[in-house]
């Protein structure tokens, strides 16, 4: 991502949306900047990496949904899941302050969905529900499929809004394997599915990816999944976890 430009944010508000999930509003500090970087930014998975300084004068990134980018006010939204104390962003997400500044890397992004296909599958953990909403947002009013998201607790359920025709279901639970099991039990519609599916990497990649590519026989092409995080690593972890899932599958 070397290319791609550092734009200064402002935090502008801060929500309580879930016991677990702060939303933080940003307007850009340079507005140029802000619409050179998001100018083309048309997917719907679109992230940006925060950098946060340390102590010791590093810095390390934490990968985020940008939501509602607004090219000629230079705002965005960003969702933060948060665990107590526990990481860098949340905890800062949670203590943030109106006139806090931050430092992001991007957008990227590749995926929005495709409106040729007759239905649409999302599903996704908590760090995933961010780009499921956008997701949502950008689905025709005549669309339809499965949204699926996967909480631990009923308080971490949320409003989504989204065409009539796509169902959303919430699967309440602590168990690990819990989405994969959600989404095998769709009842299958007929005709082309484009899939988002996103979240925990072990039930995302060996859970649900083995049952849409081989299972279903969907074309890699309209399957968008990846991992967002790894169950007990950090960030950096799960980079060197990725790397090295990607190096045995050749």
């Amino acid at each position: 991502m070397s290319e791609r430009p550092f734009t200064e944010l402002v935090v502008t508000a801060r929500e309580q949306l879930t016991p677990g999930m702060v939303r933080v509003r940003f307007e850009a500090a340079d507005h140029e900047v802000f619409a050179a970087a998001f100018a083309d930014s048309a997917f719907t998975d679109r992230y940006v990496k925060l950098v946060f300084p340390q102590p010791d004068g590093s810095t390390v990134l934490r990968t985020y949904t940008a939501l509602e980018p607004d090219i000629g006010a230079g705002t965005l939204a960003i969702d933060f899941v948060v665990h107590g104390t526990e990481g860098i962003a949340g905890p800062w997400a949670a203590d943030a302050e109106e006139g806090d500044r931050i430092t992001v890397r991007g957008p990227g992004g590749a995926y929005a969905p495709d409106p040729g296909a007759d239905w649409h599958l999302l599903a996704a953990d908590e760090a995933g529900l961010p780009a499921v909403r956008a997701a949502l947002a950008a689905l025709s009013a005549e669309a339809s499929g499965h949204a699926v998201v996967h909480v631990p607790a009923e308080e971490h359920i949320q409003e989504l809004d989204g065409p009539a025709g796509v169902e959303v279901t919430w699967v309440v639970s602590t168990e690990p394997d819990a989405l994969p099991e959600a989404v095998r039990e769709i009842a299958w519609p007929v005709g082309r599915v484009h899939a988002f599916v996103h979240g925990e990497a072990h039930a995302v990649m060996h859970g649900i990816r083995p049952y849409l590519l081989k299972e279903r026989g969907l074309p890699r092409a309209d399957v968008s999944i990846s991992g967002y995080w790894r169950r007990g690593r950090t960030e950096e972890g799960f980079r060197a976890w990725k790397q090295e899932l990607a190096s045995t599958e050749g």
